[in-house]
């Protein structure tokens, strides 16, 4: 048996019937996920924080969970550790070290997952490239000049280049779906409550943040999903009702779906071919499926949900600040964040508490009129984002933008940041990019990217579904149907964690025994 080969051609629940077995031992596993990260890690910069010693104490023998001992990465960002630095990709917080656990992270410890690492995000995950200037840029395994998307692009990185078969992520504006679409991988945004948050952290951003993870198979996700959701006694945001297991619905067929389509640019200004191509595709993938597809435009007014969702943003930045002053007994300082951040910072200043909550009313009557419009159909297909994966360095501020940035310390100026034309002149180039992931996180809607796409120079694309609140069935039955119909596990980027001039004979005895 080569535990390389079974590592990398195995699932996460594949993985864990392998220990269940004992044909394998977590440990082995773990041994093998820690060659694979230091093989890669220097070239993508996925993983900020080694825990393998936390893991190594982790690999017991208590079987019957349904990921026993499979190898896995937490986000660096919401989810605490104790004892462990939870540093949000911020200066600020790069001495923070929690003292008690998030309730996610019990579960995933229940489930029989092994912690063995935290990955890299953007700074307090506001932006969808993970470029933070305390860990550096990440890098996207598909292509190294390209970014992986963010703010899970550390965990997206470390799935794709095959270090792990499924990482922790969360989603508050597309931040499982857009770092999925950029590598190739299963992204499954869940319903608003329905994994939960806190108890040691408020439900940031207005409930908008959803946990969950970024795999490469669609029932590793389902079956993750089985085991943390649901609620608890201190859970705030009530998830909506669990028809059955999600599991269960990737054995099943998810009949004649309506399915909504639009190549519209969203909260963009234009849409990539590359991605109008990728939804088109899709689109006859369906028809040769069964399902019955109709073109609509999408019912959103792209300045108005831009300048709300910023307001928004700017008061959540504000209120990490406050934060984290609170925690580090101290004021904090222009030199803790970076020039963006700074920015919201000082937004989060001048606008007001009357436009702040006129803002959120906003989004909210945006969302019942969003749902209304959407409700004929089961599903809505789209592109996950407004183009292919874009360079390390795309979307960092250029030179009128820092300029602009660093007029508002002047005295007097952070108002006039607040005006419509400043507000959209400055979020152009992210919502070009993430154009299509937000109006799910302010409706509360599952919505999943999927990887049916890839460029002529082998980048992946992904589309974007989304369902009705409450309805990850629909999604993960359809899901399961796309991925039989047009499989992609099988795909391995040029940096990829086992070295292929490795001399093992196990790992070749392997693959001729699969081959026959």
């Amino acid at each position: 048996m080569s535990i390389a080969y079974d590592y990398e051609h195995q699932d996460a629940l594949g993985l864990a019937a392998l220990v269940t077995a004992r044909e394998v031992s977590a440990a082995e596993l773990l041994d093998e996920a820690i060659r694979r990260l230091e093989r890669v890690n220097p070239q993508i910069n996925a993983v900020i924080e080694p825990l393998y010693e936390h893991a190594r104490a982790g690999c017991g023998n208590q079987l019957g969970r349904p990921f026993h001992g499979v190898p896995f990465l937490l986000k660096d960002l919401n989810l605490a550790l104790p004892g462990v630095p939870m540093r949000s990709g911020s200066r600020l917080f790069r001495h923070h070290v929690p003292d008690s656990e998030s309730e996610l992270v019990s579960r995933y410890r229940r489930a029989g997952l092994n912690i063995f690492g935290k990955t890299a995000t953007p700074e307090f995950g506001i932006t969808p490239s993970t470029e933070p200037e305390l860990h550096g840029p990440c890098r996207n395994p598909w292509n190294l000049q390209l970014s992986p998307g963010g703010s899970s692009g550390g965990a997206a990185a470390a799935v794709a280049a095959g270090v792990v078969p499924m990482a922790s992520a969360s989603d508050g504006g597309g931040s499982i779906r857009i770092p999925a679409s950029c590598c190739g991988l299963f992204g499954l945004k869940p319903s608003r409550g329905r994994t939960p948050g806190g108890p040691d952290t408020a439900d940031l951003w207005h409930g908008f943040i959803a946990e969950h993870a970024i795999t490469r198979s669609v029932r590793d996700s389902a079956a993750l999903l089985d085991a943390v959701q649901g609620d608890y006694v201190a859970q705030l945001i009530q998830p909506p009702p669990t028809l059955g297991s999600y599991l269960d619905a990737t054995q099943q067929s998810p009949g004649r779906l309506r399915v909504a389509w639009s190549t519209d640019p969203g909260l963009g200004r234009a849409l990539d071919p590359e991605c109008r191509a990728a939804v088109e595709s899709t689109v006859q993938l369906l028809i040769d499926l069964g399902h019955e597809v109709e073109q609509i435009r999408l019912p959103i007014d792209r300045e108005q949900f831009i300048v709300d969702f910023t307001t928004l943003l700017a008061g959540e930045i504000g209120a990490v600040r406050r934060e984290g002053e609170r925690l580090l007994h101290r004021a904090a300082r222009r030199s803790d964040f970076e020039l963006r951040t700074w920015g919201l910072v000082r937004l989060a200043e001048a606008f007001s508490a009357g436009e702040a909550a006129q803002a959120r009313c906003a989004l909210e009557m945006f969302a019942r009129r969003w749902l209304t419009a959407l409700a004929p159909y089961d599903v809505v297909l789209t592109s996950t984002l407004g183009s292919t994966p874009l360079p390390v360095g795309a979307l960092r501020p250029g030179a009128i933008e820092r300029f602009q940035l660093r007029l508002l310390d002047l005295p007097g100026m952070a108002r006039v940041g607040t005006r419509r034309n400043f507000v959209l002149d400055n979020a152009a180039r992210v919502y070009d990019y993430a154009s299509q992931t937000m109006p799910a996180n302010v409706a509360g809607q599952p919505s999943m990217s999927v990887p049916l796409h890839w460029t002529r120079g082998s980048i992946p694309v992904g589309v974007m579904f989304t369902a009705r609140p409450g309805d990850e069935r629909t999604l993960f039955r359809l899901a399961s149907q796309l991925e039989q119909a047009r499989p992609w596990a099988h795909r391995r980027p040029p940096v990829w964690s086992r070295d292929p001039l490795d001399d093992d004979p196990d790992y070749e005895a392997a693959r001729v025994e699969q081959q026959a």
